[in-house]
């Protein structure tokens, strides 16, 4: 394998990786054509049963390019999210939280909100517990104290 070469495959040689695949190549032809192993190949495949994943979609719930273009277009002209949101047809709060973890008022660009919400929503996510090490350590001290998550007590 050559060095410094970046790891993993873009979108088009997943896209040919799985071409060649369907064609009845083999991992190590596959791999050559790719200048890698034929184990980086076969740990492509193999998850998968070797049948090609479907391609990713946005949810139909999800803002679009095209929404969040007005949304920019909203803060430049000073509007309320409240505003937006009505003229979107979207619930004010889905407007605001769109704003609020996309810079905010100062620094919102629609294209950029965009590809981080396409990148937020890849699967699978690593767990909180992982990337947090304060709330593992949290948790862990309560279970070794054989603590039970509390009951709503409400009803």
């Amino acid at each position: 394998m050559r060095q410094g070469q970046g790891r993993g495959f873009s979108e088009a040689e997943r896209t040919e990786l799985w071409d060649r695949w369907q064609r009845g190549e083999p991992l190590k032809a596959i791999g050559r054509a790719f200048g890698k192993p034929s184990s980086s190949i076969y740990f492509q495949v193999a998850p998968h049963g070797g049948i090609r994943p479907a391609p990713r979609r946005r949810s139909r719930l999800s803002l679009t390019l095209v929404e969040r273009e007005e949304i920019s277009r909203g803060i430049a002209a000073a509007e309320t999210a409240r505003s937006m949101a009505r003229k979107l047809g979207r619930s004010p709060s889905t407007v605001a939280r769109e704003i609020g973890r996309n810079g905010g008022y100062d620094q919102y660009r629609a294209s950029q909100a965009d590809e981080t919400a396409w990148a937020r929503a890849r699967r699978p996510k690593r767990c909180k517990l992982a990337d947090n090490p304060q709330l593992r350590e949290v948790v862990a001290r309560k279970l070794r104290g054989n603590c039970r998550p509390s009951r709503s007590r409400a009803g």
